[in-house]
């Protein structure tokens, strides 16, 4: 039964794109091992995220994000080795009309599929304006009581991103890019993400490096105490399928 308050969950025809997903690893370098894929949305021709999240407006909004979702875990649940391998899957906050009704069809995929709660990750990015600070807390609470794990992505890059850490305690957070490049020559730059690492790690929070893309960066961001890494260095995203992995040679 469809919830009144849940105007996404009413809205008929289908998405007017197709899309696909890539997967990119996650390595957890302290064991040497992939900890877990990024799913990133692809055009079927070959298009890259910009061109998929380009037809995405205020009317397709809601069913994009739920088909990401659903294709995400269709797409992952025969590709992944076991069932440890975490799935981490971008959603948009403010597609999410009504909590307990919006998580129905990330539900049914998993059920569908033999793919356990805990193995997947629910990623939310500061780069998007909270319109509703109180509505994202009842999502990740939501979340959490299925088992999902969650994640705050591009910390460092955003709004607000130490009020968001505050206010929402994710399970992990994800540092952007921009704050990574050029660490392995730059004092402050090697200052602040350790003084990031130490305070979520006080808060029981898991901090995960994007974007590494040298031996030189990956040294520096161990020696800072993180243990996940994503990004080129390790490996590109595959298109439908798994890639292979550049494992770290880092101590």
């Amino acid at each position: 039964m469809t919830r009144v308050g849940c105007p996404g969950c009413r809205e008929g025809g289908p998405l007017p794109f197709e899309f696909t997903m890539a997967f990119q690893p996650i390595i957890d370098v302290s064991e040497n091992r992939i900890w877990g894929y990024e799913a990133l949305v692809r055009g079927i021709e070959g298009q890259g995220a910009g061109w998929v999240l380009g037809q995405v407006n205020q009317t397709n909004r809601y069913k994009f994000d739920q088909a990401c979702r659903v294709k995400a875990i269709e797409l992952a649940a025969p590709l992944f080795p076991d069932a440890e391998t975490r799935l981490s899957i971008n959603f948009m906050p403010n597609a999410v009309y009504e909590p307990a009704a919006c998580i129905r069809a990330t539900l049914d995929a998993a059920r569908r599929t033999g793919f356990a709660h805990r193995q997947i990750m629910f990623e939310f990015t500061e780069n998007e304006r909270m319109v509703d600070v109180a509505h994202v807390q009842r999502i990740i609470a939501e979340y959490r009581k299925h088992g999902f794990v969650t994640a705050l992505d591009d910390f460092g890059a955003g709004y607000a991103g130490l009020n968001l850490l505050a206010s929402f305690q994710p399970d992990l957070i994800k540092l952007d890019m921009e704050l990574i490049r050029g660490i392995a020559t730059s004092p402050a730059r090697q200052t602040i993400v350790a003084g990031v690492t130490m305070m979520a790690r006080e808060l029981g929070i898991t901090v995960l490096a994007e974007g590494i893309e040298s031996e030189a960066e990956l040294v520096a961001l161990r020696a800072a105490g993180i243990r996940l890494f994503q990004g080129y260095h390790f490996a590109r995203p595959a298109v439908g399928t798994l890639p292979g992995v550049r494992y770290a040679a880092a101590a």
